[in-house]
């Protein structure tokens, strides 16, 4: 398929992401401690995307090491699942970390909408299909709608980022959104640790 390339395995050596590669996640279902994670998509937002078939083994040295890399910024659409899916399978602490979902609710305050598919209308003017969103990403053979599907994920988040970014900078919230950013792996680990549904900053 034009501009996705599929690796099983691991990534190879050789990829240049830049300095900000977008990265989504497939797995087994949304708990991290029984779902195993299946795919690790990738992006350096030139069109074309990079997709990972990992094994049970999870032996994908190059992928971690990108992923681990404190010079390139790890962007993604809910980072909280998908940090905690690669802390959980991968054991690699991902940062530094920019999310389009908090930068959504931190600068679309005018709607309650900030799942990737409203969003990257909204702002990228891309209509996204979610038909693939439930399958067995654990198959050997992924089809050609789930490979489209996976990369689609990907493809739009630099353009996204950029029109949220100019919002968070109008309204003077990027602060206050690089903060939450910083705060991601904690919120991940917390989450593994057991603390997925319990606000520990609340009063009660």
């Amino acid at each position: 398929m034009n501009g996705i390339t599929l690796h099983k395995g691991d990534l190879p050596a050789n990829i240049d992401f830049g300095a900000i590669v977008a990265i989504d996640t497939e797995a087994m279902g949304l708990n991290p401690m029984r779902d195993h994670l299946t795919l690790v998509q990738l992006s350096a937002g030139d069109g074309t995307a990079h997709i990972v078939q990992l094994g049970r083994d999870f032996n994908c040295p190059n992928l971690k090491a990108l992923l681990s890399d404190p010079k390139v910024i790890k962007l993604f659409h809910f980072a909280r699942f998908d940090v905690a899916m690669i802390k959980r399978w991968l054991g690699v602490d991902c940062a530094p970390i920019w999310c389009t979902k908090i930068a959504s609710k931190l600068a679309r305050t005018y709607t309650d909408r900030h799942g990737l598919k409203d969003v990257a209308r909204e702002i990228a003017g891309i209509d996204l299909s979610k038909a693939q969103q439930s399958s067995d990403w654990g198959a050997a053979d992924l089809t050609d709608a789930q490979l489209q599907y996976a990369a689609s994920d990907v493809f739009y988040l630099h353009t996204i980022k950029a029109g949220l970014e100019a919002i968070l900078v109008r309204e003077g919230r990027l602060q206050l959104a690089e903060a939450c950013f910083a705060f991601l792996p904690t919120r991940a680990a917390l989450d593994l640790a057991g603390w997925a549904e319990q606000d520990i900053f609340a009063h009660s």
